[in-house]
């Protein structure tokens, strides 16, 4: 069989198809387009390395013989195959089917990314998504790697061999405990949280957050005591519910029904979080390009 299969090629099988179909070589070989004596020597080349004849020959007719017409439906099987494969292969090359790998923080899936998403999926039903949650630096190591096609973050220190695009802008908010005596009729600036204790996210996980966080601080006179880190929006939550401080978070994070917390919109100053696409600049999966204009 190994022998068989080493010898035998598409050429022959084409071939054999057209004769099978036609039953008349001046026929099969117009449709091939060689001349009989070529599609001659291919049939006996196909014969000779199958070790047996295909065609009852004589000088008036042919016809298939049984093993003939056993190898017709496995090679009409392969020919079938072959179309699917070359279709398939077609349909991703040009990125209408494959898959796409997105990588986002938190804050991302609560309000910029499920429509995106909605209707990426409903114009292209054969592509598929998968999405992973992620801190900043871990989607950033996954792009270089290759891991992730394009990440959701709020970080815009990437390397050079990387492309960025802001894609959502959106206020900070203030997250106090409901027994807090700020409220927002009372508001007036981040002023009156100097002596408070924060809950932020990590500086090394999310630096031009942490620093936005900062100079809103420092523009009021002072640096705030952070208590607390973390990158879960739940996490700081609970912690802020449970009077271990107070935190500032991207808007679109809150959730004011699961936690007997408040919060804040800051709407009225400087500093505004952005969310960023980045992704590979070398990026050569052809669904992602399909994703790209969405953006």
């Amino acid at each position: 069989m190994i022998r068989i299969i080493n010898q035998l090629e598409f050429h022959h099988l084409r071939s054999f198809l057209a004769l099978a179909e036609t039953l008349h070589f001046g026929k099969a070989a117009e449709t091939l387009h060689i001349s009989q004596s070529a599609l001659s020597q291919q049939i006996k080349q196909l014969e000779a390395i199958l070790g047996t004849t295909l065609f009852d020959r004589t000088n008036r007719s042919v016809a298939l013989n049984r093993a003939g017409q056993l190898f017709l439906r496995e090679a009409q099987l392969v020919e079938a195959q072959l179309k699917k494969s070359i279709a398939r292969w077609q349909s991703e090359h040009q990125g209408n089917q494959g898959k796409i790998h997105i990588g986002f923080v938190g804050s991302a899936m609560q309000c910029y990314l499920p429509p995106l998403l909605k209707e990426f999926g409903r114009s292209h039903t054969h592509i598929q998504l998968h999405l992973e949650e992620l801190t900043n630096e871990e989607q950033l190591e996954a792009l270089e790697s290759g891991d992730l096609d394009i990440g959701f973050m709020r970080s815009n220190q990437i390397a050079p061999n990387m492309n960025i695009k802001s894609v959502y802008e959106e206020n900070f908010s203030l997250v106090l405990p409901n027994e807090h005596p700020i409220t927002q009729e009372n508001f007036k600036n981040l002023g009156q949280l100097a002596q408070e204790r924060f809950i932020l996210f990590p500086n090394e996980k999310s630096p031009l957050y942490y620093q936005q966080i900062l100079n809103m601080c420092a523009f009021h006179g002072f640096v705030p005591q952070i208590s607390h880190r973390s990158i879960h929006g739940p996490t700081i939550f609970m912690l802020v519910e449970n009077g271990m401080g107070v935190s500032i978070v991207p808007n679109s994070l809150r959730d004011e029904h699961n936690y007997n917390i408040r919060f804040i919109e800051l709407d009225n100053i400087q500093q505004k979080t952005n969310l960023f696409a980045v992704w590979n600049k070398t990026n050569d999966n052809a669904a992602f390009q399909n994703f790209l204009p969405m953006l």
